[in-house]
This record gives C-alpha cells, structure tokens and sequence, in this order.
C-alpha cells in the first residue's frame, strides 16, 4: 500500500460499514485520518467499528441518508466531535431492482434517485458549510460506468448516477475558489454484497463488458479515494475518474 498524507484529517465516510465504503475508512484511517461512518444499519456500524479497531479515531454515526434533517443532524454531531470536517466521501447506494423502464413501479424508481443522488446532495449541502469555515475540503462521491453508458434494467441506477456526476461537475464549478475540490469515481462491477440484490443475468451482461474480464475490488477503489482526498489532488475537480477494467469508452 503506498503511503498517504492524511494526518489531522476529519472524513466522513457515507455507506462505511460495509463494502466500498468500508475500505475506503480502512484506507483514510491507515493514511491518518479520522473518520466518520455514516451508515443507517446500526448493527453493520458497531460491526465495522469493532472490527477496525481505532476506538480514537473512528465515529460511528446512524442516519438516513433521506432525511434532510437527519443528515443535518449528523453533520453537526461529526463536526462537534471532530471540531472541523476536511473530507466527504459519498458512497452509500442501492442498485435496485432489475426490470425494464414500463416494468418499474414509480416507488422503485423513486427510491434509487432518493438513496443514490438526493442522499448525495443532502450530504453535500450539510456538511459544505463546516468546510467553507476552514477553506478547505475534499468530497469525492462515488458514481459508477452506468452513470456513462446506461446499463439495461438498470434505468434507475444509471439515471442516478449520471446525476451524480453532473452533480460533480456543478459542485466542482461552485467551489473551484473555495479550497474544496469535488470529483468522482465512476467504477465498472466492483465485488461488494450490493451485487447481492441484482439478478445474476445483469451481473453477467455487467461483467462481459469489462475488457479485463474480473471484477475490480474495493481495495482498487479506495486506492483511487484516498488519493482524490489529499493535498496532493491540487488542480482536479468536477473531474471523473474511471475504474471500470477498461470499460470505460469516454
């Protein structure tokens, strides 16, 4: 693992109890950061915060990412730990059911677009204000190759992650003088338990258009975070980084 700077960084780390999420917290925490889980699943965080093992340095926080006030809540209860927030990552998300665009309910559409892209802008809106205090800040949210391409029966997903990365792109432009630098990963089928709620015929079509024929791992994503969280990532924002095994054709 090559070394990252992070030392007396606060990050908030949005879905960190398990899958991308989770290692991108191992990642900032072995970088020297703090971090904040935001999870809405009680039992994953004391789960994940055992198992890290950095009591000091870690912050379990149980929120809906749907609820307006709730983040709210959450981003002044991390801030009054912390006493400043330097770092957003943006990663909790639902796939969603498989069907074709006639075939999806308005509750199942609906529910996507609120997980994937309002519980982003929530996010953002929340906590950007502790960050401007500092001048200073990097939120990366994390996006996906159908937010690109569109993937079939996933209409919903595809949808709400293109609007992540508009999102970026917007944001990026907001901020480009304030110190904070906002950008996205878009990853191709990363192996996580999400994989757990799409049909097995929409992993296969996913995994047949990646040139390198696996699966990316969710050390590779935190990898590409952590760099997009530091000092280091100086003159990049409202940029989007591919990590789809060559899938990626723009």
């Amino acid at each position: 693992m090559n070394q990252l700077d992070l030392k007396g960084q606060h990050a908030i780390v949005t879905g960190g109890a398990s899958g991308i999420g989770y290692a991108i917290v191992q990642r900032l925490l072995a970088s020297g950061a703090s971090v904040a889980l935001w999870d809405r699943d009680p039992a994953g965080l004391a789960k994940a915060c055992d198992a890290l093992g950095s009591p000091g340095q870690t912050l379990p926080v149980q929120v809906e990412l749907t609820d307006p006030a709730a983040v709210q809540e959450a981003a002044g209860r991390t801030n009054a730990k912390f006493g400043s927030i330097q770092i957003l990552v943006n990663c909790a998300g639902i796939a969603g059911d498989n069907a074709k665009v006639w075939d999806l309910s308005p509750e199942q559409w609906t529910r996507v677009i609120d997980v994937n892209l309002n519980g982003t802008f929530f996010c953002c809106k929340a906590v950007i204000p502790h960050m401007l205090k500092g001048g200073y800040g990097r939120i990366v949210n994390i996006a996906s190759i159908a937010g690109k391409e569109g993937n079939p029966t996933a209409s919903h997903y595809s949808a709400s992650k293109a609007g992540v990365i508009a999102l970026t792109k917007s944001l990026g432009k907001e901020l480009a003088k304030e110190g904070i630098l906002v950008n996205c990963i878009t990853p191709a089928v990363i192996q996580t338990p999400i994989l757990e709620q799409c049909e097995q015929f929409h992993i296969d079509y996913m995994l047949s258009k990646i040139p390198m024929g696996r699966f990316g791992q969710v050390e590779e994503a935190a990898a590409m975070v952590g760099w997009l969280c530091t000092k280091d990532c100086s003159f990049t924002t409202g940029a989007v980084f591919d990590l789809s095994g060559g899938r990626a054709t723009y």
